[in-house]
Order: structure tokens, then sequence, then C-alpha cells
């Protein structure tokens, strides 16, 4: 592809703002999405003595009802008007959070307008918009990964031959649209018929529309799934704490995947040997990309398989994980702020040389609207947040959540996050559980619950620190 035009260089004097100055003027900021992990990034950012008000586009019912945040009426697919707004406003950092507008391009809109942005071009970003692109980008560049093959539409004859193969030869598959579904376009058939079934409902049936187009049968890899995420400058990648979530929506790990239904961190899966190896494969990665043209600033979020041949990458997101950036953040210890400034510029160790985690553990729990990821309902009154939030350690970040003239009331399937932060997993645990419980999304004196959660979060860490 040919390279676009260089992008105009970002001035924050423009702004009346010395960026290197230690007292610096304190600056806005435009934070885009909607969800939970947003709700964490802005909170986050609100820490830095350098960030006087948020903005959030286009936020939910939590930062509405945050100090120093305001929602903005602006769809988060609506380049075009999030980099207008950002002009408007004077911003001095655009924190993009879903995936969706980096794909369109917007970070490539901001350079364009001078405006700092964390996350990646829209030709970094393909390394998550296509499952294809991204294997084939292993390949080139020896990334460890499964063994694969990709199917374009109208190929399933031939898909679904490669699956009678595979299973004959006794490998089991993982079948991944290609494109971007929201998290849910990977299934995990359990035999033969179920995977040429996946095969079916994605190619034939279009589950997932054009994210399907293309289609990537892979082997299935065995272990411990890991999600490691490194902050990128497009030179350097500093990876932040491991962690682990939990993606089916019942306990034990049962019924339909879901877009996560918790998280904890640090995972102790991974072992000190493990980590030099997946620290190795994110700089690997950050390097390869800037060889290709593709320079990547932003968050990369590798997910990994610690199998018995050593971590193997499964796909790359190019954005915070959610709800892992729920208990990633509350454990930095660093200005995100200036860390995320520090990328945007492209020299995130000018900025901070070293990027800093707080010690002890956290969890988070997702409280859900019964039928999820299923059809649920919508519109349920919200009782029971200045409890939890008043458990000590607890924070409760919204995802699905509005305000209305009667209230807080639940607006999508993943509704909350309730995050407990403690000296180890347990105590975490214990506090995130300890907040869950004080919500509820019905009136008094309801026959039945209209919340959903797990009860087994953090289970596995559990289990991993007492077999050590």
């Amino acid at each position: 592809k040919p390279h676009p035009k260089p992008p105009r260089p970002f001035n924050l004097l423009s702004l009346g703002v010395d960026p290197f100055h230690a007292d610096m003027a304190a600056v806005d900021v435009l934070v885009v999405g909607g969800g939970g992990r947003e709700h964490a990034i802005a909170v986050k950012l609100r820490e830095s003595p350098k960030v006087q008000h948020i903005f959030c586009a286009p936020g939910n019912g939590g930062t509405a009802a945050e100090d120093r945040m305001t929602n903005l009426a602006i769809s988060d697919s609506d380049v075009e008007g999030l980099v207008r707004v950002a002009q408007e406003k004077k911003v001095a950092l655009v924190f993009v959070g879903p995936e969706a507008p980096l794909c369109a391009g917007l970070a490539d809109a901001c350079a364009a307008a001078g405006i700092p942005c964390f996350g990646p071009s829209k030709m970094a970003a393909e390394l998550e918009a296509s499952k294809a692109f991204s294997k084939d980008f292993f390949a080139k560049y020896n990334l460890p990964t499964a063994t694969f093959k990709t199917f374009n539409s109208g190929d399933h004859d031939a898909a679904y031959k490669y699956v009678e193969d595979e299973y004959a030869a006794g490998r089991e598959v993982v079948v991944k649209a290609s494109g971007l579904a929201a998290g849910k376009g990977v299934l995990m058939p359990q035999n033969v018929e179920e995977a040429k079934a996946a095969v079916k409902e994605i190619m034939v049936d279009k589950a997932f529309g054009s994210a399907g187009d293309e289609v990537v049968i892979e082997q299935l890899l065995i272990g411990e799934e890991c999600s490691c995420m490194a902050f990128s400058d497009g030179s350097v990648a500093s990876m932040m704490a491991p962690a682990q979530d939990h993606k089916r929506v019942n306990d034990n790990d049962q019924g339909p995947n879901t877009g996560g239904m918790g998280a904890y961190a640090p995972a102790p899966c991974l072992t000190s040997e493990y980590k030099v190896a997946v620290e190795e494969v994110l700089q690997r990665t950050v390097e390869a990309l800037a060889k290709e043209g593709r320079k990547y600033v932003g968050v990369l979020y590798g997910g990994f398989m610690l199998t018995k041949n050593g971590p193997m990458l499964l796909e790359y997101n190019c954005r915070f994980g959610d709800p892992e950036t729920q208990v990633l953040l509350p454990l930095l210890d660093s200005d995100l702020f200036e860390v995320a400034l520090g990328c945007a510029e492209g020299n995130l160790k000018a900025r901070v040389p070293e990027v800093r985690w707080k010690a002890g553990a956290a969890a988070t729990v997702v409280c859900a609207a019964k039928g999820y990821p299923g059809s649920y309902p919508k519109g349920l009154p919200i009782h029971g947040l200045p409890e939890a939030d008043a458990v000590e350690g607890v924070k409760v970040y919204h995802a699905g959540t509005k305000q209305t003239e009667t209230g807080l009331v639940t607006s999508g399937g993943r509704v909350l996050a309730v995050t407990g932060l403690a000296a180890d997993f347990t105590e975490a645990l214990r506090r995130a559980y300890q907040g869950v419980d004080q919500i509820r999304f019905d009136p008094p004196g309801a026959e039945s619950a209209s919340l959903h959660c797990r009860r087994d979060i953090g289970r596995r860490a559990i289990e991993w620190l007492s077999k050590a």
C-alpha cells in the first residue's frame, strides 16, 4: 500500500501546554467509547495531576455521574465528529477504547489534525481487524502460533474437507471469523460434526455478517490462556501485568462465549520463564510492524496459550481488553496520562522511564442482565451501587447503564464490573463479591433475580497458587 502523507506534528504548545514542563497546566482529555473499559480508563486518567477534565464519547451512566467527567452525545464510530469535538474542546489527548473506531481510521484522522491519539493507525489495527492477515503476519515473522488455514467466502466445501482431514489425523480445531465480531467470532467445537457446523454458521448462515467473509481454521492448542498486553510507542513494547478473563457465561466454563464475565491480575500462570518469552514476542511484533510501515502506537493485546512447548499466540487485539482493563488499571502505579501521551509522541521512555505496577491483586466480576449473551431485558432499575462502592477496596465500573428521569437503569448485556483490589487474590475476590452482593437489578420484592454473574471468578488463580 502507498504510504500516506506524513501527519502534522503534535503541537501541544498551540494548546497553551508545555508537555515537558513539570508543572504544566492541567489539560483536558477525550476518551472514546462507552463501556466498562472506558469508565476504567477515564477514572485512571483523572488520577493524573496533569488532567483537569475528561470528555467521554459517548460514555455511560457511570461516567455521567463522575466528578470532572462529561458525556458527549457522539457515537464512537463517528470519526469526523470525534475529531471535530477534540478540536473544539482543545483536548491534549484522544484515548481510544474500542477497536471499531481504530479500524475505521480514527487515529489517522487525529494525526492529520495534529491531535495526539493513543491508539494504532488503521494499517496497524489490521492486526485485529483481520485474523487472516494476522495469521499470515505471524507466519511471515516466525511468531509462535498454531498451524492454520484460511478459507474465503464460497469455499465452505473445502473448509468442511479440511476439518474432516484434521480430525481424521487426530487434531482438533478452532473456527474463527476473520473480521471484527465483538469478541464473539471464535467457535470452540467439541467434535468433527460441531466443527463443520461452526463452519456453516460462519460461512453459510452468516452469523457474524461480513466478519465471516474469511474464516481461519486452526489447530486447537491446549494450556492456560493468558491476556498479555503492552504499552507501545511504535518502537518499544512495555508489558503490563498478565491477566486472565472468563469468557463462558456460566460457572465451570459452561454455556456460550461472551465478551467476558470477569478477570483477575496478575495471572500467576505466567511464570517468569514464560514472561520472558512473551515479552520477546511482543517486542518482535512491534519491530516487525514498524518494518512494514505500520508503526504501532497504543495497547498491543496478545492472547497467548501457555502450552507445554511454550507460549503460543492465539491472536492480537489493538486495544485494552474488557474486562481486563478493570483489573489492570487499578494496579498501574504510573500516571496513565503520561504513559499514553508518551506513546502518542513516539517516545515513551522520555516521558516515563519505567512503567511501574503496584503490588497486590485485583479481581473483577461482571454483573450481566439475565439472558445475556442471548436476548435480555433493558431498562431494569439498578440498586445498591452506593453500598457496593462503600466496600473497602471496591470500585464499580459501569458498562451497560444509562441515567433516566427515574434513576439509573440497565442498557446492555454486561451492565457493571465490580472490581476488588487487595494485597492478595483471596481478599481481592472476597471484596469483589461482597460488592456484587449489594447490587440488584429489580424492584424490592421481585420474585426472580434479573442480575446474572459467575460465582467462580478467580478459581484458576486460587488453584494455581495452592499448587505452587
